[in-house]
């Protein structure tokens, strides 16, 4: 027994309430219909259509098994299709979301690779740090840092980062270094709002959150310049991981209180939720997966 025949043959007969119609639309004869859903019942031990001289409808049982096919049916034209565009190379306008200095550093460099892997490809990249809506800006894939809200998205996890209090080796040797969360209150305070536009810094030990409120002395939207004027000696400073790892490793900053970091937060790749890749949104994934290094964990 053809189970993609039979299970084809059924949906149409429910869909179209007859054989005749079903026949004329999967180009078979009305018999040969009848035998494909006649087999289906057999095999299922179940009836899953009353017929009249007039109609054909769906039994109770037909109508759960009938959600069920149409699912199967589906998702086989789906494996069909997902195996033709593997075969299919890259090409047309992609659009890459990311966060302004996630963006210059990693993604763009990505991207360029990609491009020149890919170059029936046009590609574009907007970097900017507020969440955008996927579909209504027409964007293929958004790079996102920090777990998501919105669990339609689907998405690929591709690194991770920690939340790192810092501040510059001279400003620590004025003003020493903080041992608890409490101490930063005596501090001078660079707030990067791109975290939170609340004034407060949010750490965390055993499992509890340990909340700080500050008075700043400088507050920018930009982590760039809040890690640059830490570096300058203008005092601590909350910023993800990879948006100071150069000037870590370099000694021009210093982590503080490692103790009472939160877990790191995923580095993710979401894009919209239709099933199908195309071939171009797929390269992208499947190389940011396998080319990059995205974990800005150890990095002392």
């Amino acid at each position: 027994m053809d189970r993609f025949a039979t299970l084809s043959a059924f949906v149409k007969v429910a869909e179209l309430h007859g054989f005749a119609p079903a026949a004329r639309r999967l180009g078979l004869s009305p018999s040969a219909v009848t035998r494909l859903v006649a087999a289906l019942e057999a095999h299922l031990d179940v009836r899953l259509l009353q017929r009249t001289t007039r109609s054909v409808t769906l039994t109770d049982e037909g109508e759960r098994y009938l959600l069920q096919a149409r699912r199967i049916l589906v998702e086989l034209e789906e494996a069909d299709a997902s195996m033709q565009a593997t075969r299919a190379a890259p090409s047309g306008r992609l659009v890459v979301a990311a966060p302004v200095a996630f963006g210059r550093f990693h993604v763009g460099p990505l991207f360029s690779a990609y491009l020149s892997r890919y170059p029936a490809v046009q590609g574009e990249l907007v970097l900017g740090d507020r969440v955008i809506n996927l579909v209504e800006e027409s964007v293929d894939i958004a790079v996102r840092i920090g777990h998501l809200g919105d669990s339609s998205q689907r998405s690929r996890r591709v690194g991770e980062t920690r939340r790192v209090l810092v501040a510059s080796p001279g400003y620590l040797a004025r003003h020493g270094a903080p041992v608890t969360p409490a101490d930063i209150a005596s501090h001078r305070c660079i707030h990067f709002a791109g975290f939170n536009a609340v004034l407060e810094w949010v750490f965390e030990q055993q499992g509890s959150r340990i909340r700080v409120g500050i008075a700043p002395s400088f507050v920018t939207n930009g982590a760039e310049s809040a890690v640059q004027h830490a570096i300058d000696g203008g005092g601590l400073t909350l910023v993800l991981a990879y948006q100071a790892t150069a000037a870590i490793r370099a000694g021009a900053l210093r982590i503080l209180l490692p103790e009472y970091e939160r877990p790191p937060s995923p580095i993710q790749l979401v894009y919209p939720t239709a099933r199908l890749l195309s071939p171009k949104v797929r390269a992208f994934i499947d190389m940011a997966a396998s080319d990059t290094d995205w974990s800005f964990v150890a990095i002392a």
